[in-house]
């Protein structure tokens, strides 16, 4: 079920995307194919062979915002006064760069990003005013923004769910094999012995020695201590068996609902995982959460077996088992 819904969020992300991609086509958003008339001021030229300028171009607050339809507030400036280098080509047609800055007005770095994710802007110039420090040019053409932010980000996630996968195989290794050995050891018979007060009193429809118990209670050590992959193999186990019991196979008993309630609630001393994540992104105190993480869990858990309780006690549910019973002894008769 969750796979369809990560794929559902993906095909809605995709279509929003090309909507309004499709959108700044139709409305031009980003100017393609028009041209923007500021000042250029000459503040050195760098060759004489092939003419080149550096220079500044000048451009009021008000004109950028009627041009591009943008709100004040994008600026902060009431000029721009933007650094800009002016290129003639050996075909005598000039070039305009624009290297973008921290001055650079937010709209023309994410033109810039997504016209490549390069460092400038370029531009044709239609005609330049040496005289006037009048220039006259057109942006290259920006298109697709929103899809390629879309395409960057999916691929920039991939690279960081790889590289937080990387960084937990350690912690992961290290608790597995502790486990494994503890299994080994006879620990798990050990820790079955010592909590089955509660687990009598949690799963009472549960025999005490059943498979069930063994593979509930590794399912919960390994949550309290923070290893929710390793404790994945453990609760689909111990699903199996209590289904095992279930005198109607596929339908949720009262110890699954208890056993997925304590599951999914996450009641963790030791959340290993996360410590490692926040380790592996550089955190100065990874396990500065293990207090909080620990009340939290705790909190959820109890206000999740509370719930699970009282609603297993309601008539609605017990009339539907009653039911069930009676239909049985029917037949049988």
């Amino acid at each position: 079920m969750l796979n369809y819904v990560w794929i559902s969020l993906l095909l809605i992300g995709i279509f929003t995307a090309v909507g309004r991609d499709i959108n700044d086509e139709v409305t031009n958003t980003y100017r393609n194919g028009v041209p923007v008339t500021a000042q250029f001021e000459t503040l050195k030229q760098r060759t004489s062979v092939r003419p080149a300028y550096n220079g500044e171009i000048i451009l009021s607050a008000a004109s950028f915002n009627q041009f591009y339809n943008t709100s004040a507030a994008q600026l902060q400036q009431s000029e721009i006064r933007q650094t800009a280098i002016l290129t003639t080509l050996t075909s005598g047609k000039q070039k305009l760069e624009i290297p973008i800055s921290d001055a650079t007005p937010a709209f023309w770095k994410e033109m810039a990003e997504a016209a490549g994710g390069k460092d400038k802007l370029e531009a044709d110039v239609i005609s330049f005013d040496n005289g006037k420090k009048e220039i006259i040019f057109t942006m290259e053409r920006v298109t697709f923004v929103k899809i390629k932010a879309v395409t960057k980000a999916a691929i920039e996630y991939s690279n960081t769910a790889v590289t937080i996968s990387l960084s937990l195989i350690g912690v992961m290794a290290l608790w597995l094999g502790i486990m494994k050995v503890g299994e080994a050891a006879g620990l798990l018979e050990l820790l079955t012995k010592v909590v089955a007060p509660v687990t009598r009193r949690l799963f009472p429809d549960v025999p005490p020695n059943h498979p069930a118990v063994g593979a509930m209670i590794m399912n919960i050590a390994a949550n309290m201590f923070g290893l929710n992959n390793a404790a994945t193999p453990m609760g689909l186990k111990a699903m199996e068996e209590l289904n095992k019991l279930n005198p109607k196979a596929g339908t949720a008993t009262n110890a699954m609902c208890t056993f997925l309630v304590i599951n999914t609630s996450g009641l963790t001393l030791i959340p290993a995982t996360v410590i490692a994540i926040r380790a592996g992104l550089g955190s100065a105190d990874p396990g500065i959460i293990i207090g909080t993480s620990i009340f939290g869990a705790a909190c959820a858990t109890t206000a999740g077996l509370i719930a699970v309780k009282i609603l297993q006690r309601l008539p609605r549910y017990k009339k539907e088992l009653i039911v069930e019973d009676e239909n049985a002894e029917v037949k049988n008769g």
